[in-house]
């Protein structure tokens, strides 16, 4: 499943700081069961604006995480809250379906 939401840096904040302290935070969560990546895209034509995805095994798996247990997390994830505008997106399932375009060899 993929966990997406959609991050506005506020003034003062900027999107390196934002994606250094995201690999920090995302390197630790990767250690628990049923992580399985994180990606930051920056939206085109608004640079302080990125789409964040988390993918993970099953819902099951990201609802038992617990940010709280590290406190490195637990930082970042506070000041995140005081830096950012945070939209949740949604909670996906994989893909039923993919159109893919005929591969080219």
């Amino acid at each position: 499943m993929k966990f997406i939401f959609e991050v506005k840096m506020k003034p003062g904040y900027t999107v390196a700081e934002y994606a250094e302290a995201w690999i920090e935070a995302s390197e630790i969560i990767q250690q628990v069961p049923g992580a399985r990546g994180t990606y930051l895209h920056r939206k085109i034509g608004e640079p302080d604006t990125l789409l964040a995805i988390a993918h993970w095994e099953s819902k099951a798996r990201r609802d038992a995480k617990d940010d709280r247990r590290s406190e490195i997390v637990r930082g970042i994830l506070e000041k995140h809250a005081r830096t950012c505008e945070i939209t949740v997106i949604g909670e996906f399932e994989e893909p039923e379906w993919q159109v893919l375009p005929p591969r080219r060899d």
